[in-house]
């Protein structure tokens, strides 16, 4: 009686849940960048909200030309321990999982590729620079036991995957396929979703899960403003720029005090500039060689060394911008035709207002008192030695160090106390 009441309840509760079990649908994210922390953010918060809205799978649309390889580490450690599970598709036709791309791809509960993409090209490396035969073999044996601790409990070709590391080998979706380094190859993500439907999976831990996708709701998963803002900032080509443009117009600001524009932009310009590098490989060393580019643009615009020096400043901020960021991949770091078009016009426009402001500052003062030093007046009243003198529309109180007579010319030489200190026009001498 009581095993018939509980397989009522049971009954009951699974009708009642059905229709909640049925609306679950596949959140969707698109990965199409370089692998750096940001991507590692995205990716983990695409998990817990899919945890949270209790969905049947995270899909991730991916196409990458690689990245950092802790980044890489960290989303392949999320993904396997997903309480979801996860399906990576490799889409459109002409797309790329490459390098770190090829790890994440082989981590996930169910891998698809479309006609068209491809695959692998694994091998580690270490930022631009040449690694000596064994840090070479280290970087090698490492990579390829990462690979081997997950890729055989998902079921795929470990030989295959180790040879994309050791031998950079690159695959097509067709020999992905044939060799079980991926489960499907599907036009579009309809066609994946027909073939993965009633389909068991065995997730990481060893449970089993099966796949009901066939007209499934998918829900796309944006970034948030935040991940928007730093998803453009995190361009090597874009960040150089930025931080150059943000150092001149705090140089502007320095220079012409209560401006205030070009220093709260250039403030945030670089702010915005060396939050973006904290998250990417960066060379300290190379950002010091830019600044120091300036110090040479200043100094050729003092010292005028006849471009010796404003040659050396742009030489040091091309080589600056070109080892700013030491990323794995060219597409993590500065081009050579963005550090020229940075530092040639940069380099003229300071060297330009630097030369403008060390003239300026080396001007007569034209207005106030001081700006009367030099200037000519005529004696209104006898000079013997106090009396008065016409200047600038004015009449001032005079001395001077003798006896000049009215209509005379003097010339100011100094101002003390409201009163002019002058001399007949065409002597020498200062009054002291």
């Amino acid at each position: 009686m009581r095993i018939n009441l509980l397989a009522r309840f049971a009954a009951i509760l699974a009708i009642c849940l059905g229709p909640l079990a049925a609306s679950a649908d596949v959140l969707k994210i698109v990965v199409d960048d370089t692998i750096h922390p940001l991507i590692v953010e995205r990716i983990d918060r695409a998990i817990q909200e899919a945890q949270n809205t209790h969905a049947a799978a995270l899909l991730i649309e991916l196409r990458t030309p690689g990245g950092l390889v802790s980044s890489m580490q960290e989303i392949v450690q999320k993904i396997l321990a997903s309480p979801v599970p996860v399906i990576i598709y490799v889409t459109p036709a002409g797309a790329t999982a490459a390098s770190a791309g090829f790890y994440i791809l082989e981590s996930a509960d169910v891998a698809a590729m479309a006609p068209g993409t491809n695959t692998g090209v694994a091998h580690p490396v270490l930022g631009g620079a040449i690694m000596d035969p064994v840090l070479k073999e280290k970087l090698e044996n490492f990579a390829a036991g990462f690979m081997r601790s997950y890729s055989a409990k998902r079921g795929r070709n470990v030989e295959a995957a180790e040879s994309a590391v050791r031998q950079s080998k690159s695959f097509t979706a067709d020999e992905a396929l044939a060799q079980h380094l991926i489960d499907y190859i599907a036009r579009d993500e309809n066609d994946l979703f027909r073939q993965l439907d009633g389909k068991t999976i065995t997730r990481f831990d060893g449970s089993k899960s099966v796949l009901h996708t066939a007209g499934i709701n998918v829900r796309f998963y944006d970034m948030t403003v935040k991940q928007h803002m730093l998803s453009v900032l995190m361009n090597p080509n874009l960040i150089l720029p930025l931080f150059a443009i943000g150092v001149l117009l705090l140089i502007f600001e320095f220079n012409h005090p209560g401006a205030v524009a070009p220093g709260v932009i250039g403030f945030f310009a670089v702010l915005l500039s060396l939050f973006a590098l904290n998250m990417l490989p960066t060379s300290y060393s190379a950002l010091v060689m830019i600044v120091g580019a300036f110090v040479l643009f200043a100094l050729e615009a003092k010292f005028q060394t006849h471009g010796v020096l404003g040659i050396l400043g742009i030489t040091l901020m091309v080589i600056g911008g070109l080892l700013l960021v030491d990323g794995p991949i060219p597409q993590m770091r500065v081009k050579w035709a963005t550090a020229l078009s940075v530092a040639l016009p940069l380099g003229f426009i300071t060297i330009f207002l630097m030369i403008k402001i060390f003239q300026a500052r080396q001007n007569k003062v034209v207005t106030g008192e001081q700006g009367m030093i030099g200037e000519i007046g005529v004696v209104s009243a006898p000079l013997a030695p106090v009396g008065k003198v016409f200047v600038h529309g004015e009449l001032w109180d005079a001395i001077a160090s003798s006896t000049v007579e009215v209509g005379q010319a003097v010339v100011v030489r100094k101002i003390e106390d409201f009163k002019l200190y002058v001399e007949p026009a065409g002597q020498n001498r200062v009054i002291g």
